[in-house]
């Protein structure tokens, strides 16, 4: 309940309301809330602000602000949310809220003791991040249909290397699975042309809100 919970605290970089730019939620208006901190340093990061610094609040005024905007849902993202312990009560506080909730995750960290009402958005590291050594295997055996898992790919080997870790763990039959070329590095049309040649059961997703408005922050 978020009266039992609304005392904890967390370091949180920003609460914002944009477009959802990714996942099978892309295009709905959505709150986010980005949490500080991250264990991992992916090379293709684009939320390195989110390393450090923030300020501390309560989960009372986080899903206060998060109230305040005229929309159900929710998406808790990072740095990696579960780095921090107090990102369990607060996703389980949203839920009880109403909202309708995602959580982006590394997939470093275990997702088990997450609410299951939550989505869970997990990341497999493929080579070309720098942190493929940090997937957490494990977590594979408690997804549920209503998560799904996303793989960003820097090149043609980060593609292979996804494409053989899909069939190996059979993941489209656990959930929904993206793949997402880094900015810059991996031209869209290629992943898409390597998709449909592969008829490799995935969704191709680009980062709708880097479309719309470049890198601009809290967008």
């Amino acid at each position: 309940m978020i009266q039992e919970s609304g005392s904890l605290t967390l370091r949180v970089s920003e609460v914002f309301f944009s477009l959802q730019g990714e996942s099978t939620r892309v295009g709905l208006p959505t709150v986010f809330i980005r949490l500080t901190g991250c264990p991992l340093r992916c090379t293709w990061c684009d939320t390195e602000y989110a390393f450090s610094g923030g300020e501390t609040r309560s989960i009372a005024d986080i899903v206060s602000e998060a109230e305040r905007h005229d929309t159900r849902t929710v998406c808790v993202t990072g740095g990696e949310p579960l780095a921090q312990k107090n990102c369990l009560p607060l996703l389980t506080a949203l839920c009880d809220a109403g909202f309708d909730v995602s959580l982006e995750t590394s997939g470093a960290l275990d997702i088990a003791p997450v609410d299951p009402r939550v989505s869970r958005i997990v990341d497999l590291k493929a080579p070309g991040s720098g942190e493929n050594a940090r997937n957490l295997w494990t977590n594979l055996d408690h997804l549920a249909a209503h998560d799904e898992i996303k793989i960003v790919l820097a090149n043609r080997a980060d593609y292979e290397w996804a494409r053989q870790i899909i069939a190996e763990h059979h993941l489209n039959e656990r959930c929904a699975v993206l793949l997402s070329p880094v900015q810059g590095q991996l031209a869209p049309a290629d992943l898409a042309d390597w998709i449909v040649a592969d008829r490799l059961p995935v969704r191709f997703q680009l980062q709708l809100h880097k479309v719309l408005w470049g890198n601009m922050r809290s967008r």
